[in-house]
């Protein structure tokens, strides 16, 4: 195991920047996650970290070596393909074993550590199957296999999960946190769906145009994002912003009702400033403000509510089961603690709320 050092890493393509002087610290052990909407250079980060793209300013360090000129092969690393990448008319076994059989190791070694990695994914009965004989799920298990025989210092997954289908997806999420927590090998992992990284990740990197928009644990993302993309982007459904301005009594929003505030920034009267509430931070109260409901989706577990407030969509996530049909009013207020303010200029996150 080794820890992860990006350090102020740009990366161009021809005279187009990617990545504009990335920063990030990764601990022996750690789970961290890249996550960013398509095309905010995550993968292309990750890929530097493999060797399969170039830095072009900057440093990656694999431990106490720096790897910018060190070949992939060289760099003690497995990764983990969003298509698998599995030899057709190998067997599941010859699959797993591959890399060590190019390093020519003894048959004993190959055959054992194929066999113990077969048992962490419950492969055992399916070592002599070709890749067209499994399903999806156990074609990732058997990619996962063959980094795992390999016992580097790193993995990194490229998307692993994307496709597979939905109930997969968050059984395969389960078995991936899971093997980290036994092999406790360093992990850099990268996705688009923040509902894996907040579900998986110790620490959690969120990219947007090619830089860092923040870096956290997963709650600590959740409850105090650092700018309204961070609020947006972190949260399902999404957090709802309102424009308005800050006062002594509240937040007015442009849109003509009052929201509650806990606190509000110091000498930020009149302020025009971003409010963001989540949905699951809104309540039905009959003494509330009122709402036209637009859409209702129940789940089982808890019914979302898309509304008109003011002119604006909301989206309410209430716990209990809600009757209202579309055109129909009901009353909300929210919750003050939970409330955020962001500057409406740069968007970053104000001492308030």
């Amino acid at each position: 195991m080794a820890s992860v050092q990006i350090q102020n890493v740009r990366k161009s393509f021809g005279a187009s920047p990617v990545i504009h002087g990335v920063d990030v610290d990764i601990v022996d052990g750690e789970f961290v996650i890249l996550v960013g909407p398509s095309g905010c250079g995550k993968s292309t980060l990750l890929r530097m970290i493999a060797g399969l793209e170039s830095v072009t300013k900057g440093a990656i360090r694999i431990g106490q070596r720096i790897v910018n000129d060190v070949p992939p092969k060289e760099r003690d690393i497995a990764m983990v393909f969003q298509n698998y990448a599995l030899y057709p008319h190998m067997t599941v076994a010859e699959n797993m074993a591959f890399s060590l059989k190019l390093r020519k190791a003894p048959k004993s070694i190959m055959d054992d550590r194929v066999a113990k990695a077969a048992g962490i994914l419950g492969l055992e009965k399916l070592l002599d199957r070709y890749p067209r004989q499994l399903s999806g799920g156990q074609r990732q298990r058997v990619a996962m296999g063959r980094a795992i025989v390999r016992d580097p210092q790193v993995f990194l997954f490229d998307e692993p999960l994307s496709n597979l289908d939905a109930k997969l997806r968050v059984q395969m999420r389960t078995e991936i946190k899971d093997l980290h927590q036994r092999l406790k090998t360093t992990t850099v992992y990268v996705t688009h769906d923040q509902i894996e990284a907040m579900t998986m990740a110790d620490k959690i990197v969120v990219m947007h145009d090619g830089l860092v928009e923040q870096i956290g644990s997963p709650l600590d993302l959740y409850d105090r994002p650092g700018n309204r993309f961070v609020a947006g982007f972190i949260g399902s459904p999404s957090m709802n912003f309102f424009e308005g301005n800050v006062t002594g009594e509240g937040f007015h929003s442009t849109g003509g009702f009052r929201l509650p505030m806990r606190s509000a920034p110091a000498g930020s009267e009149g302020r025009p400033a971003i409010y963001g509430l989540r949905p699951e931070h809104i309540a039905l109260d009959p003494s509330g403000v009122p709402v036209t409901v637009k859409v209702v989706e129940p789940t089982g577990s808890e019914t979302q509510v898309f509304a008109d407030a003011g002119g604006q969509q909301i989206v309410c996530v209430f716990r209990e089961r809600v009757a209202a049909s579309p055109g129909e009013t009901i009353r909300i207020s929210a919750d003050p603690r939970a409330a955020h303010l962001f500057d409406p200029t740069d968007g970053k996150r104000l001492a308030a709320a």
